[in-house]
């Protein structure tokens, strides 16, 4: 069973069943949704006109990352994804500590995911 140690390692020994990839795919986008910091980014379109499809695409590429990975999952790499995505994509450097916050709650999320706890 992959379990999250104190440093926020994923240790990976299965993977997603097909049914959980689906309800994951939607926990993370609700997840995504009521992060103000993405949703300022995309109400005011800081990512152009095609912002909320650049949401969209954070999501899946989150969703990639969770279940395409095959090394150790890193709360810290979440992170950067986070970090990079916005800050490339959207023009925005969060640092209100929420990029942490809610690249730990994904983490979670995605470990209730293996679990079966959803």
């Amino acid at each position: 069973m992959e379990s999250i140690n104190r440093n926020g390692v994923v240790t990976p020994s299965r993977c997603l069943k097909p049914e959980a990839v689906s309800r994951l795919r939607q926990g993370i986008s609700v997840h995504l949704s009521r992060w103000n910091g993405l949703q300022m980014a995309v109400k005011n379109e800081w990512g152009g006109r095609d912002s909320l499809k650049k949401s969209e695409q954070l999501a899946a590429d989150i969703l990639s990352w969770f279940s395409q990975s095959k090394a150790l999952l890193c709360v810290e790499d979440l992170e950067s994804l986070l970090h990079e995505s916005l800050l490339l994509t959207f023009n925005t450097e969060i640092e209100d500590g929420s990029i942490e916050e809610v690249a730990e709650q994904l983490m979670i999320m995605h470990e209730e995911y293996l679990q079966g706890n959803h």
